[in-house]
């Protein structure tokens, strides 16, 4: 009788679900992870507090004598989006360092997260015996999505307690709860964008992660400036619906091509 020696397929689910696993062990036990969820969360508060401190300030033009006055915010919400009814103070510098800078920031995450992986040897070995290009991609993209999405409820929560330790209004000027939580629901999907966006650009630059975070910025530039408009804090469901589905659209289009990529180039 022949001892026959047989050899388990093993089904994409598992090859996926064992991926993950890794890659989200990593990422909870990385300090890059905490690192930038601590900024996310400290950021708005000192922002708020020390714009509320300069509130009144005059500063003058040695050359043309002109003061200008500060303005410091006046609500809580002003660095989740724009309020209703008219501006309010500080608006104009919110408009830009607000809650959306962590479409930006999330990149540095996925860049130094995938160009580690091939600086290391890492991904080269897990290719040859391991996993393939389509799973890696997956996991990488949905670990950058879990990340910008922590970031953006620790930006959220920072708000708050920025708001409060300056005695900021919550005033919502007409809006609900529900709108802001349409909102957030609304930004954590786009967030699946940008990060498919960054994957992209990381596999193809692979270990140099100075080029892959510069091209990610750059690439994210393009669509940075519509968030505001695409994810207002006044969202409603059609809002949510939108980022949902163009997230989903954007994580398969561009997966499929970070995955070409892989295939075509080089793993070191």
């Amino acid at each position: 009788m022949e001892n026959t020696v047989k050899f388990e397929k093993i089904s994409l689910s598992k090859r996926l679900a064992s991926m993950l696993r890794v890659d989200f062990c990593r990422m909870f036990r990385s300090k890059l992870f905490y690192i930038l969820i601590a900024c996310a969360l400290i950021m708005p508060i000192l922002m708020t507090v020390m714009m509320t401190m300069m509130d009144g300030s005059v500063s003058v033009n040695q050359q043309t004598g002109e003061e200008t006055v500060m303005v410091g915010p006046e609500n809580t919400w002003q660095n989740i989006g724009t309020l209703p009814g008219g501006a309010l103070g500080g608006d104009e510098i919110f408009m830009m360092c607000n809650i959306n800078m962590m479409f930006m920031a999330v990149a540095v995450f996925v860049c130094l997260f995938i160009s580690d992986d091939f600086r290391s040897g890492y991904a080269k070995n897990l290719f040859t015996v391991r996993a393939k290009r389509g799973e890696y991609v997956i996991s990488k993209t949905l670990a950058g999505f879990v990340c910008g999405a922590f970031m953006l409820i620790a930006y959220f929560l920072g708000s708050v307690l920025g708001g409060a330790i300056s005695a900021l209004s919550f005033d919502l000027h007409g809006l609900n709860a529900g709108n802001l939580i349409m909102c957030m629901l609304a930004k954590i999907f786009l967030m699946l964008v940008f990060v498919s966006i960054f994957t992209l650009i990381s596999v193809a630059a692979k270990e140099k992660a100075w080029l892959s975070i510069c091209g990610s910025l750059g690439g994210g530039m393009l669509l940075f400036m519509m968030v505001s408009l695409i994810t207002p804090i006044g969202s409603t469901i059609i809002n949510v619906a939108l980022c949902a589905v163009g997230g989903a659209l954007f994580a398969f289009g561009l997966g499929a091509a970070s995955k070409a990529v892989l295939k075509k180039t080089s793993l070191v």
